[in-house]
């Protein structure tokens, strides 16, 4: 590529600019919680062996003619794997117009953002992920997450990081997303000092470093508030180079116009630029890391009572309280059936129900009627004894 001499249309394809390519990956470190918690690799192939220890060698006291004895380390030796991760930023059609170097220039902080969302996403929670692991559900292996249920922050953050040290790791930064930086600057130690702090290298939790994720795409706030970890036991590995590659003609199936359709990108007159770098991401030691996730979600009570219907061998069905607008009912009629779990599918095994049709059921059986969402999990649930017309 001729950096200063061609236009955009002449290259549609290729490696962007090194120094660019630089500036672009300084920009996803800044932007990028993991990529300044993890221990990050230089690749220069699309493998690499990384020499881990998990447990360190112990120290001994020696009495005096005793033989000294002598302990090992446990060295793991895991190896890297880089994967494709691809953005693609919308643009103008007339940036084609622009040279190579205007037009990476005026993309470079959206596609280092970009990256920075996608790989947070990635290895943190598995989003759209090509990694093999994830922190998230590295930690869910052990069974270190740990449920908001104090009216206090710290209990629960302390609860959290419990969990890394009975793993026998020592917590030093934490993941966060945005939303929960409220509660942080709100909450106070013992005398009465701030738990949430900046200096110099940023802010602190605890005087730890952590990071907040800004954007929907690199954080699951359902699953969690903060996660607490040794983060060199989470090996990212970067690949220095990155393609490009410019879309005309593409759909964008993750750009949603104002009618609700996909961004067409002949029929908006723009263009669309692929980016792709080789990332490795892993989790090498599970214990290392803990969840804080958002209180325990239950399921909201229905009073359900039933009483004889119009028609013999019916029952009316009344609920209460209200369905909350966008909810349907579903309905099961057995011996001795149960509640479901909040978020649990009431598909198999129910049947619709328009919240006011008498429902054919014997006397005495026993009627489960269950709010779900759109997508068909319980949001509410009730039980009741039938009643039926003779």
């Amino acid at each position: 590529m001729d950096p200063t001499n061609n236009y955009m249309r002449d290259e549609l394809a290729g490696f962007i600019p090194t120094d660019i390519a630089t500036e672009i990956m300084q920009t996803a470190v800044r932007g990028s919680t993991l990529m300044r918690l993890c221990k990050v690799e230089e690749m220069t192939t699309d493998r690499k062996k990384v020499p881990v220890l998990t447990n360190g060698p112990g120290a001994y006291w020696v009495g005096k003619g005793k033989r000294i004895t002598a302990s090992k380390g446990t060295w793991i030796f895991p190896e890297l794997v880089a994967e494709l991760l691809s953005v693609i930023i919308p643009a103008p059609k007339e940036t084609l117009d622009d040279s190579p170097v205007d037009f990476f220039e005026a993309m470079k902080p959206a596609v280092g953002e970009a990256f920075a969302a996608a790989i947070d996403g990635a290895g943190l929670f598995g989003i759209n992920s090509p990694f093999a692991t994830n922190v998230y559900t590295a930690a869910e292996n052990v069974g270190s997450i740990v449920n908001r249920t104090s009216a206090n922050f710290d209990i629960d953050a302390s609860d959290a990081m419990a969990k890394v040290e009975e793993g026998e790791c020592d917590v030093d930064g934490f993941a966060a997303r945005i939303g929960a930086k409220n509660i942080m600057r709100k909450t106070r130690g013992a005398n009465g000092e701030a738990i949430l702090t900046m200096d110099a290298s940023g802010e602190k939790l605890y005087s730890l470093p952590i990071g907040f994720t800004h954007k929907a795409a690199s954080w699951d706030k359902d699953k969690a508030d903060i996660i607490a970890g040794e983060w060199r036991f989470a090996l990212l590995g970067v690949r220095a180079d990155i393609e490009y590659e410019i879309l005309k003609e593409a759909t964008l199936q993750s750009v949603i116009m104002e009618d609700g359709s996909p961004l067409s990108l002949a029929e908006n007159h723009m263009i669309a630029l692929k980016a792709i770098m080789r990332i490795a991401f892993l989790v090498v030691k599970e214990s290392a890391f803990a969840v804080l996730a958002p209180a325990a979600a239950t399921l909201r009570a229905l009073t359900v009572t039933s009483v004889a219907g119009t028609a013999s061998g019916d029952t009316a069905i009344s609920v209460s309280p209200s369905i909350t607008a966008g909810n349907s009912y579903r309905y099961k009629v057995a011996d001795n059936p149960t509640l479901p779990k909040y978020d649990a599918k009431c598909v198999a095994g129910y049947s619709v129900w328009d919240g006011s049709a008498d429902i054919t059921a014997a006397t005495g059986k026993k009627i489960v009627i269950v709010e779900v969402d759109e997508d068909g999990e319980a949001r509410g649930a009730g039980i009741a004894t039938v009643t039926a017309k003779a």
